[in-house]
């Protein structure tokens, strides 16, 4: 029965809608929704929740200065990010804003709670301040009053507060991180322990100096701050902090996916409020990275964003998810260029899966009547490709798990990889000329029709609507999408298949680059303008936009060298036989390199471009005369070269067989 599922529920941060949201939100709640979905599709009952967070002193400054009320202003705003997620078809269940009574009246309630317990006490803060982001920093961790955030200036403030006995539970909120995996990725906890390590102090929880915010239900003129008000919406959504609120039972603890700006909030300050409450802490909290754009990370207020929707109105929702889920490795920060996305696109959804659907539709309706025949006995290179095709769902679910988005899709990709070299190992238009054949071809056809099958099922979750397209080409349009049919290879016979358009239509990459340069210089210019309003409103002076070039001063030129200096270095070419992760390096791969008799291990710094699969097989160049070092504890013996490509690592090859010297 239905009420007898397990349960998932994952969200996304509450945004502040201050401006319009930019690529790198979209990149969030795209992995939030991928989850949601895939889930959905394994038969959880899943809530998925994201929202705003509306309150707070910069809110209503430019409000002020906009010459409007502060709810009228995040109305607007609210308004364009709802209809941003439902341009992205985002499958959320619930959409919490922070000024609906339901969530302001549970707050108060929470903040009673708490004080009663004797968790909470009015006192005085004094300290330095940044409005844009809403932010109190301490002299040692902003010397020179410039918020580390987003370089502005802080501003003195000296106000009455109430203040939540955080200190109280550094104990607890230590053992947590050292003791459990709540959150993740590794790094992101080191980093938390540390922190939790130099002390914690007591929070500020209120702000007496503007009015737009939550009142606090026993002080005049104090309104909650930030903390208190956004955090508590993953329970107050619940009916918390009424415990036997019947969705408070059912779905919390929740997973929490969050950019690691804000992964101190959600597995420090989260946390101690729950304990407070003596409530369950959270499953985990996964704190994802940046997507960097060249000169640094995207700001709203540095007015350097990629729109989300002119992406998709050019491209499609399709090619803008998988790009982003494929592209970027969770828990690290990633360079977002035009060239890299438009080449994914082409590479993978217009040549592997395109052309696959392509060439798989048009063979049956040629060779077969449009109809999908059964399949004879197995030879050849059918068993290999049936082994793949129902093996496939468990890999991804195995990395869905670990929120490894990418290698997910990479296993799908690779079984994709893999049905187009069947087509060219079978060759079904040689087989098509004898008749002799014809039981061989029907074999051939079938097993396509069943790979295309899977694999419409296998991207559900990424890439709905390309799934839908799929499925109605080959004739499964009307039947259920179910993830338990991946490991069946016998439910194509008899099916009508129909050719469609190109689902991904190859791209003129140099057309499309100057275009997307042009539209963004554009969006760039008007971002700033909006950006330096929102500035005067709030009477601070807008960061500066740094371009590639102010970000990174040119290197001085490298001294010259003699051919004798050159001669030094042993360059060979090498067979990378397998490659691997590090296991305690994110960034570092493992390869296994053969060099004309020879096989070294060689540790590069490339995982974040390249998975194991893609390194395995390439012919590279490799420095041999290296001297051999300890690189976390594996040895290196030796260099693959890459080439520099704006932020990425791009494999230097050589058609040259391995063992070779480079001159």
């Amino acid at each position: 029965m239905a009420e007898d599922r397990k349960t998932f529920y994952i969200t996304t941060p509450i945004y502040y809608p201050s401006a319009d949201l930019h690529i790198g939100h979209t990149y969030c709640t795209v992995m939030a929704d991928a989850m949601a979905r895939f889930k959905r599709l394994q038969g959880y009952d899943v809530r998925f929740q994201t929202g705003t967070d509306e309150h707070g002193e910069k809110i209503q400054k430019i409000a002020e200065k906009n010459g409007i009320s502060p709810q009228e202003y995040v109305d607007q705003v609210v308004g364009r990010i709802r209809k941003l997620w439902d341009t992205m078809e985002i499958s959320y269940d619930d959409f919490i804003r922070t000024t609906e009574p339901r969530h302001m009246k549970r707050v108060q309630d929470i903040f009673m709670k708490m004080h009663e317990k004797g968790d909470i006490y009015k006192g005085q803060y004094e300290g330095m301040y940044c409005i844009p982001c809403e932010s109190y920093w301490t002299k040692t961790q902003a010397p020179d009053d410039i918020c580390p955030d987003c370089g502005r200036p802080l501003k003195a403030m000296k106000e009455d507060a109430w203040f939540f006995k955080l200190s109280k539970y550094q104990d607890q909120i230590l053992d947590l991180l050292e003791n459990t995996d709540f959150l993740q990725p590794v790094t992101a906890r080191n980093e938390m322990i540390n922190f939790v390590k130099q002390g914690l102090e007591d929070l500020n929880v209120s702000r007496s100096s503007f009015d737009w915010g939550i009142p606090v239900p026993i002080a005049e003129n104090h309104v909650l701050y930030v903390w208190l008000d956004a955090l508590t919406n993953y329970v107050t959504t619940l009916g918390y902090p009424d415990e036997d609120a019947p969705e408070f039972q059912k779905y919390w603890p929740a997973i929490h996916l969050v950019g690691k700006e804000i992964v101190r909030f959600h597995s420090i300050i989260w946390p101690g409020i729950l304990m407070s409450l003596g409530a369950p802490l959270p499953e985990h909290v996964m704190g994802h990275g940046w997507i960097l754009l060249e000169g640094g990370k995207m700001s709203k207020s540095r007015g350097n964003i990629v729109d989300p929707v002119k992406l998709i109105e050019r491209y499609g929702i399709d090619a803008l998810k998988y790009f982003l889920l494929r592209e970027y490795t969770f828990g690290q920060d990633g360079l977002y260029t035009n060239e890299v996305m438009l080449n994914r696109l082409n590479y993978d959804l217009a040549n592997d899966l395109g052309n696959l659907v392509s060439r798989t539709t048009a063979m049956i309706e040629k060779y077969c009547g449009a109809v999908v025949p059964e399949a004879g006995p197995e030879e050849g290179p059918d068993h290999d490709l049936i082994e793949m095709g129902t093996t496939t769902a468990d890999r991804v679910a195995e990395h869905m798990d670990q929120f490894a988005f990418h290698l997910a899709l990479e296993e799908i990709w690779k079984f994709i990889r893999r049905t187009n070299k069947y087509i060219d190992e079978t060759e079904p238009w040689v087989l098509a000329r004898d008749e002799a054949d014809r039981k061989r071809l029907d074999t051939v056809m079938h097993n396509l029709a069943e790979s295309l099958r899977i694999i419409s099922v296998l991207v559900s979750p990424f890439i709905c609507h390309t799934s839908e397209e799929i499925r109605k080409q080959i004739g499964v349009a009307e039947e259920p999408v179910r993830w338990e049919d991946t490991l069946r290879f016998d439910l194509m016979g008899g099916k009508t298949v129909k050719r469609g358009e190109a689902i991904f239509p190859r791209l003129d990459i140099e057309k499309e680059l100057a275009e997307l340069e042009e539209m963004q210089q554009k969006q760039m210019a008007e971002a700033k303008a909006k950006a330096a309003l929102e500035a005067e409103a709030q009477g601070t002076q807008a960061a500066p936009v740094s371009s590639a070039k102010e970000a990174e001063p040119q290197a001085p030129a490298k001294e010259a060298i003699t051919i004798d200096d050159f001669d030094k270095v042993e360059l060979k070419v090498g067979e990378i036989l397998s490659c691997k992760k590090h296991p305690k390096a994110d960034r570092l791969l493992i390869s296994q390199v053969k060099i004309g008799e020879e096989t070294r291990q060689i540790v590069s710094g490339v995982a974040s471009c390249h998975t194991p699969e893609e390194m395995t097989g390439k012919h590279v160049v490799v420095v041999t005369n290296l001297k051999p070092a300890k690189l976390r504890g594996e040895r290196s013996e030796g260099m693959i070269l890459f080439a520099t490509n704006e932020g990425r690592y791009e494999f230097v090859t050589a058609d040259a067989p391995d063992g070779c010297e480079v001159r």
